[in-house]
């Protein structure tokens, strides 16, 4: 069952392109648009330029595992667009990208 935090559809990602801030550092770029709604919803991107489907999917499930982590501010569309020289970061070094990213956009919930 797909989690109700994920952007689903192609009109979703279409909108964050559009409409979204853009945010890059070396391993991830982030685009964020307000979406109007009480949740922050999330989603991923990543090439085959970056690596075979084994690698590209392992990114994805260590994006995913972080972004659980973390407590996002509500009314927020975010996808992450993942860079080829991310194929050779650790957990650490992806964790490390995406808070500096998720700091900068001031979308971190102070909370945690």
């Amino acid at each position: 069952m797909k989690e109700p935090r994920a952007l689903s559809t192609r009109a979703q990602y279409t909108l964050v392109y559009r409409q979204g801030r853009t945010l890059v550092n070396s391993l991830v770029v982030m685009k964020a648009a307000p979406n109007g709604l009480l949740l922050s919803r999330y989603g991923f991107s990543v090439s085959r330029k970056v690596g075979k489907a084994v690698l590209r999917n392992r990114l994805k499930r260590l994006l995913r595992e972080i972004l659980r982590e973390k407590s996002l501010k509500p009314g927020w569309d975010i996808v992450f667009i993942v860079r080829p020289q991310a194929a050779g970061a650790d957990y650490h070094q992806l964790n490390r990208s995406v808070i500096g990213l998720l700091t900068r956009a001031n979308l971190l919930e102070c909370s945690r």
